[in-house]
């Protein structure tokens, strides 16, 4: 049987992906009890994600936009996969930018622990530049990384700061490398988000970076979401899974990006 949160994500996603659902049918697609379904929406009606109704529940606003912490186990082994290659891609005493999301989160994880990049002097081997809460956390105690954290406005859903005062900063920096999670992909519509605020910051990120990576699984390419970071055009490098069909893959490398499937 999937864990809690991987059946609360899971459900989630449905609803995003359907505006409702019912109890029986969701036991079915998730081979689980009707019981453990309403379990399991009740919790997630008492946080305030999704609305209870009559045999099932309704999205609501927040439902649309997936909590960080419910994200983390959708698809892992390929997450896992695109983060390691896509740290192995960075040189020391290179300068990056991680925006917000499970893979760019675990971008920072395997860069942290790369021993290459670990440096037995005073002076930091690298320098991560980010807008997100939660990969500063992990990175602040690392004494062999220069952490630089934008300012903005917190959005707990994804614990990114945006605003404003995040790009302020940004327009005073260069970056050699940035790493971008996105929500969706495509050649005609490039990369984009959800949330228009997350939209404009990893924006920013893009213009200062030198080199763009795009991070994504293969379940977000030929996808597109409401607001634009960038045309896929400025985008250097897409790292994906092998399970990116070449119909997915290939509009980008007409346009010049480097696909790398892992």
């Amino acid at each position: 049987m999937a864990s809690v949160q991987a059946r609360w994500s899971a459900l989630l996603e449905m609803l995003t992906r359907d505006g409702r659902i019912e109890v029986d049918a969701a036991a079915t697609e998730l081979a689980v009890s009707t019981a453990t379904i309403r379990r399991d929406l009740d919790e997630l009606a008492r946080q305030n994600m999704v609305t209870r109704t009559h045999g099932g529940a309704a999205i609501n606003a927040i439902a649309y936009d997936l909590p960080l912490r419910y994200k983390a186990a959708r698809n892992a082994p390929e997450k896992g996969r695109i983060a390691q290659t896509a740290a192995g891609l960075v040189k020391a005493g290179a300068v990056v930018g991680l925006n917000g999301g499970t893979t760019t989160t675990e971008i920072a994880r395997a860069l942290s622990a790369r021993a290459d990049l670990t440096s037995n002097g005073a002076e930091a081997s690298f320098t991560i530049v980010t807008n997100a809460l939660n990969i500063a956390n992990e990175l602040v105690v690392r004494r062999h990384v220069k952490l630089v954290v934008t300012g903005g406005v917190a959005r707990p859903a994804s614990y990114e700061l945006v605003g404003p005062l995040a790009t302020e900063l940004l327009a005073e920096i260069t970056l050699d490398q940035v790493f971008l999670g996105v929500d969706a992909i495509d050649v005609a519509h490039g990369a984009t988000a959800r949330h228009e605020g997350e939209a404009s910051i990893n924006r920013a990120l893009a213009q200062r970076a030198q080199q763009v990576v795009v991070v994504a699984d293969s379940t977000k390419l030929g996808q597109r979401a409401f607001a634009r970071i960038c045309p896929a055009r400025d985008v250097d490098v897409l790292v994906t899974d092998k399970g990116a069909a070449a119909e997915l893959t290939e509009p980008f490398s007409a346009v010049g990006v480097d696909v790398i499937r892992v």
